[in-house]
């Protein structure tokens, strides 16, 4: 009987031990290796690093979600839309893959490794293929529709019929000059501490920021002639045209080092290094810096795909269309177009929050769940992060209030445009309605820009030499935009940035309720839209009040240097020496080549130095940081750069910056002056339009200034807005050709179809949803007995099983909905940032909590099992017997001899012999040896074997042997894509 109890505590503890794991661990990620060849081999084990990387990022930002951190909001508004992520973590695959293979290849040969040793085409080419990256380095497929010709893409791709990559989002940002990376290929300046340009070191760039850039909130010089929209029209254009993500992983590829805790560099990890004497830096010695994302096939040597140069260096993506073409408002891709539309809207509107109304007027959507969010809600409310964003064309639309109500002025243009032109051209569908709105829309854009603003900030002479006149559309134009423009250049305007946020009444005075805010209270607060006043406070601030003066010795305010996205938490990031640590992070070469590029004289001295920087104190502070005027930062030089007459830049800018807009104008097929993209009437009324009449048509301000971005004050510098001249929209109404029996069918299941004219005929022009793919006839010409056809289907695209590559990371299940698709996990694992990865979420399975709860109930019935079973029938012939007895008074239990059975009892007063009287004496009394037996009904006692002790000692260790090893089996799980 013994044999067999004890046979059954360890059958059903092995059991425990088998089948408990399958409820604790939740979901097993299991990858195989595939491919037999050594070179497959070295990507996957590349792909296998890359992933743990991303995956152990994502599982540290899960875990830190309700942590507003400055670095978490930075990297927030560097998150990068689905595709560029996918283009990034494939692009760090290949480059890791092309070094490894490199080192084994060497390493087996015994000798050192070049740096600059080329691979053969046929293997770049497999790696390529092998790591994701072939698919974004091929040309786009440009359809070949009447569409297509009136309408530009959203992607941006085949504006240039010859290039069609050109200008296309998710491609590499344009070099004007070859970077000037530290191995020739992809280290940026300043990896290496020890080595010299010109005989010196770069300096820290947080040492440059303290000693040249920084000043006081309360020391700027406020600009007396424009308005603080020229500032924030100048960050909404940048959004348009540029975002550069950077790296998918905030972790070492190789090691795993977290970027946010380490001070060496390790890529992507290239941390900013704080002087030894800086104040306030308890947090370390460095802030974090991550890696901008490189584009697909850069950052190695070898020529391939028709490259006819060995030397690819790295090179960085823009995640946007490089056009001006109101994309902040529509998106750069169709699956961000397709969450911006109202797709039950006849009239071809966008999405508006349905939840807050701003006196009847729309704002922006909010982002829908899984989407990731670091924006704050409302002090006093629950929680402490996670609030909803606003959606828009851009994902940076939350940063600052300003910057929103900027975007929601073009989110209600569009709408009121859409509905109006709708109104004067019943026959047209939801999708022209929508696609009429957006071109107008996007050609104010263009010429809010170049007319109003761009002279501006170069200055007349400037203007006139460096972009001067449009003379048309020219092929041989790439538009696409330069890095040194996005990554230097452009951010002129983070020195005009002033340090508060002003909120007006009516009469354009101080709110007494909306005092002004400093801009560490205003990051990522979309409730303070909201719950403060709405957009029109906000604007009334943003024409009657200066922008900051960018002077030589105030370059930019404590708010941006030191208290960068804080939100009164600790930590700290600094805008300038982010600046600073791009530029080297991307390889752009030093002040002194761009110089030349613009054909400026080079600067030998500190003499030549002061020609350009008139600030003697200044120049002297950048000549004993840099030792030479060659190793200055191109962003700082062209920064400090006295200003041209009538401009808010120096001539180097002027030049970079004009032959930007220059090429964005003069490269693209759809700019609003080319011929045939609108009438003339058409053309004449855009011209007449502007961002006052914007203003004065979608916000409760009754008059505006005639130029919004020269500083206004009320009422002199004020126009009625019954003054200001708006589009005449006739010039859109639309009749139908006679005889024409073309008309449009009554609907498009999952699509629609649209009239469209071309070449002197009428097309009737059929197209799918986003996630839908056509069937049948795209475009069919109207005649006059109509068009005979069968009208194509929109099918429904199963990204799961049909798209290259998988849309779900292996670790989720990828399901199927219809235009769609949706990523699942299995509990605990939750959707990670990149809404395509299954991430630890740290916490037990549901499931799991259910089974501990059966296997303790379990465990409970076990143990009283054994020791009824074990107790009575393994130990019978073991019995102690116990005397009680009084002794002066006071009752005592004493343990008996051998296996005598005696219950007698010696009390006064009480009868002997009752088993009831020995449990009382036992529950009141202790033995002296201070043990207390228990007892059978009759009195006996009983005392536990070894065997039953040892048995349920056992099963008690195996379940917590069990769940040890179950937490840490889940946490060992590594990452990695088979």
């Amino acid at each position: 009987m013994r044999a067999l109890a004890v046979l059954g505590i360890t059958l059903v503890a092995a059991c425990t031990h088998g089948f408990l794991p399958f409820f604790l661990r939740g979901k097993d990620l299991l990858w195989g290796r595939d491919g037999d060849s050594p070179l497959i081999s070295v990507v996957e084990e590349s792909r296998r690093m890359v992933d743990s990387a991303i995956y152990h990022t994502m599982r540290r930002d899960l875990s830190k979600r309700e942590i507003p951190s400055p670095s978490r909001l930075l990297s927030f508004s560097k998150l990068p839309e689905p595709t560029s992520r996918a283009i990034s973590r494939a692009a760090e695959i290949m480059e890791a893959s092309v070094r490894a293979l490199k080192t084994r290849v060497y390493g087996k040969l015994g000798r050192s490794r070049p740096p600059t040793d080329v691979l053969p085409e046929d293997v770049l080419n497999t790696i390529a293929n092998v790591s994701g990256c072939l698919p974004y380095m091929l040309p786009p497929r440009c359809p070949n529709t009447c569409l297509a010709s009136k309408y530009r893409l959203i992607t941006g791709a085949c504006n240039n019929r010859d290039h069609p990559r050109w200008g296309a989002a998710n491609t590499a940002l344009a070099r004007w000059l070859p970077p000037a990376y530290e191995d020739g290929i992809s280290e940026p300046r300043g990896w290496n501490p020890h080595f010299l340009y010109n005989g010196f070191p770069l300096p820290p760039v947080r040492e440059v920021t303290r000693q040249v850039i920084q000043v006081p909130n309360e020391a700027v010089t406020e600009d007396d002639q424009y308005s603080d929209l020229l500032m924030v029209w100048g960050q909404y254009i940048d959004h348009d045209i540029a975002f550069t993500p950077q790296s998918t992983s905030k972790a070492a590829f190789g090691g795993g080092a977290d970027c946010q805790l380490t001070c060496e560099n390790q890529n992507p990890c290239f941390p900013i290094q704080l002087p030894a004497n800086a104040s306030g830096t308890a947090g370390g010695a460095c802030l974090p810096f991550y890696r901008s994302s490189a584009a697909c096939g850069t950052g190695i040597h070898g020529a391939f795909f028709g490259n006819v140069t060995s030397a690819n260096p790295r090179q960085q993506m823009n995640g946007l269309t490089s056009f001006l073409d109101a994309s902040t408002v529509y998106g750069s891709s169709p699956a961000l177009e397709k969450q911006l539309r109202n797709w039950t809207s006849a009239e071809g509107l966008l999405r508006v929050n349905t939840r807050h109304w701003d006196a009847g007027r729309a704002y922006l959507p909010f982002t829908r769940p899984p989407a990731p969010t670091a924006c704050m809600p409302e002090p006093g409310t629950r929680g402490t992060a996670g609030a909803p964003c606003f959606l828009a064309g851009d994902g940076r639309a939350s940063e600052v209030p300003a910057l929103t109500a900027v975007h929601t002025l073009w989110l209600r243009e569009h709408n009121r445009l859409a509905s109006a032109l709708k109104a004067l051209n019943a026959h047209w569908s939801a999708d022209t309605a929508y696609q009429e709105a957006r071109k107008v829309v996007g050609a104010l854009h263009q010429i809010i820009t170049m007319r109003d603003y761009v002279p501006k900030v170069l200055g007349p002479e400037a203007f006139q030499q460096h972009v001067g006149p449009y003379e048309g559309y020219d092929p041989a134009v790439d538009p696409t935009v330069s890095n040194v423009f996005s990554t230097a250049a452009f951010r002129f305007g983070h020195a005009t940035v002033h340090p508060l946020v002003r909120r007006l009444d009516a009469r354009f005075q101080e709110h007494p309720a909306l005092p002004p805010l400093r801009l560490q209270d205003a990051f990522f607060s979309p409730w303070r839209l909201l719950k403060e006043g709405g957009v029109d406070p906000l604007v009334r601030g943003l024409l009657a009040r200066p922008a900051k003066l960018q002077v030589q010795d105030q370059l930019m305010n404590e708010e941006l240097t030191e208290r960068l996205f804080v939100l009164g938490s600790s930590g700290r990031l600094d805008l300038a020496s982010i600046n600073l640590q791009r530029g080297r992070d991307h390889g752009l070469p030093g002040y002194n080549a761009w110089r030349e590029f613009c054909g400026l004289p080079r600067l030998e001295t500190r003499a030549d130095l002061r020609s350009a920087i008139t600030n003697a104190s200044i120049a002297g502070r950048i000549m004993d940081l840099y030792g030479h005027p060659d190793n200055i930062d191109v962003w700082l030089g062209g920064l400090a750069e006295t200003f041209l007459p009538q401009a808010r830049t120096g001539p180097l800018f002027a030049c970079l910056i004009g032959k930007q807009m220059k090429a964005l104008r003069d490269g693209d097929r759809f700019w609003w002056e080319s011929s045939g993209v609108f009438t003339e009437a058409q053309r004449r009324e855009l011209a007449r339009h502007s961002l006052s009449r914007v203003i004065c048509d979608n916000t409760g301000l009754p008059s505006v200034p005639a130029d919004t971005f020269q500083i206004g004050r009320f009422p002199q510098d004020f126009e009625s807005c019954e003054n200001i001249p708006g589009l005449n929209l006739d010039m859109w109404r639309e009749a139908l050709p006679q005889g024409d029996a073309c008309s449009l069918p009554d609907g498009m299941d999952d699509g629609d179809v649209t009239l469209c004219g071309e070449s002197g005929r009428r097309v009737l022009v059929f197209f799918c949803h986003h996630g839908f793919q056509l069937q049948g006839q795209e475009q069919v010409a109207c005649s006059p007995r109509g068009a005979d056809l069968r009208p194509p289907v929109c099918r429904d695209i199963n990204e799961c099983e049909d798209v290259t590559p998988p849309p779900c990371h292996p670790s989720a299940r990828c399901r199927n909905t219809k235009g769609s698709f949706r990523c699942e996990c299995t509990d605990p694992y939750v959707l990670g940032e990149d809404g395509a990865t299954c991430v630890d979420s740290g916490r037990l399975p549901k499931a799991s909590l259910v089974s501990i709860a059966l296997g303790a109930l379990l465990v409970g019935g076990l143990a009283g099992l054994t020791w009824t079973v074990i107790c009575r029938w393994t130990h019978t012939g073991r019995k102690a017997s116990l005397h009680i007895a009084d002794t002066g008074g006071r009752g005592t239990c004493q343990p008996g001899r051998g296996t005598r059975r005696d219950t007698s009892v010696s009390q006064p007063g009480a009868p002997a012999g009752r088993a009831g009287q020995v449990g009382a004496c036992l529950s009141k009394h202790r033995v002296a040896t201070g043990h207390v037996f228990p007892f059978t009904p009759g009195g006996h006692h009983e005392e536990p074997g070894p065997t039953t002790l040892s048995c349920c000692l056992l099963l008690v260790l195996s379940l917590c042997a069990h769940t040890c090893w179950a937490f840490t089996a889940r946490e060992n799980c590594v990452y990695a894509r088979g």
